[in-house]
């Protein structure tokens, strides 16, 4: 890599053209970005503390709450460190180790929301034997498969972008190092780009059209619901399920299904806040915190504190 790279580091543009706003950026981004990590940190602390929650449901949103945490990490230091030092530039290694757990964090979160999807309608609509089904064993692999693919799908993508050399330019239109601007800074058409729209069908459209198929089936099941409070309880949690779902993957499939286009970077670049920042920090709220077994368990929580 180091023969064929004509650039040795990256000058990262993202949210730069309009310096005089940089600091309004770093103050949204830095309260985002706590906001995030704390409700997360609340969940995943609640959730160990309290046997009471020890179940599959709550398995997966301390996973989720794990993985927001890392995901966010990953991006968001480095461009408030750029938004409030203006140093922008970042090494080969640097980018292309940002890339791998971006990546990695990134296909675990998409892998994760599709199982939990299927958790929900196994709990819905099969309730005598969910927990037969989803039994402690098969969670555990669950989860051993979800890791491991966001691991592996990680280090294929990076290993590819790795081998790639770049001499059109050296700036980065994004504001961390991802894999569509990396392609477009290549020197030879290597067809990368083809490997992108492959990934994203595979690992981000299908999971999408298997949540689309598991809610459809729960609204159907929630249709036979003789109780009128009971059905409007559970459309809420569906629908503000839904819309941090549609959020997060209809940014994913419109910035890396759609072909290249001129001019639409800004456009990228806010797409890119709301599935990097904005759904990992909504996460807590709508699958936890809106939670009553979850919202007792932190009432608990607290009066063990004070006592």
């Amino acid at each position: 890599m180091e023969n064929r790279t004509f650039f040795k580091e990256f000058y990262i543009s993202g949210f730069l053209n309009s310096t005089k706003d940089n600091e309004s950026y770093f103050v949204a981004i830095l309260l985002t970005y706590l906001f995030g990590i704390v409700g997360n940190l609340v969940i995943i602390t609640v959730i160990y503390m309290d046997t009471q929650l020890h179940t599959p449901m709550y398995y997966f949103l301390f996973n989720l709450s794990f993985v927001d945490i890392c995901y966010t990490t990953v991006t968001l230091p480095k461009l408030m460190d750029i938004l409030l030092t203006g140093n922008n530039t970042i090494s080969l290694k640097q980018c292309f180790t940002q890339l791998f757990f971006f990546i990695f964090t990134g296909g675990t979160e998409i892998f994760l929301l599709s199982t939990m999807a299927y958790d929900r309608y196994v709990a819905i609509c099969f309730p005598l034997q969910y927990q037969v089904i989803m039994n402690k064993r098969k969670c555990i692999l669950i989860f051993l498969v979800i890791w491991v693919s966001g691991w592996g799908n990680g280090t294929f993508l990076t290993g590819f972008a790795s081998i790639l050399s770049f001499c059109k330019s050296n700036k980065l239109e994004q504001f961390f190092c991802d894999i569509k601007p990396l392609e477009k800074l290549s020197c030879e058409d290597s067809g990368f780009y083809i490997v992108v729209y492959v990934e994203t069908f595979l690992f981000g459209l299908c999971p999408f059209l298997l949540i689309v198929i598991s809610y459809i089936k729960i609204i159907i099941s929630i249709l036979h619901i003789n109780s009128t409070e009971g059905r409007k309880k559970a459309f809420s949690t569906c629908t503000s399920h839904l819309a941090v779902l549609f959020i997060f993957y209809g940014t994913i499939l419109w910035l890396y299904m759609r072909p290249p286009l001129e001019h639409l970077e800004d456009v990228d670049q806010v797409f890119s806040i709301l599935y990097t920042a904005v759904t990992p920090m909504l996460n807590p709220l709508i699958y936890s915190l809106r939670n009553k077994e979850v919202k007792n368990a932190i009432k608990r929580y607290i009066m063990v504190k004070h006592l």
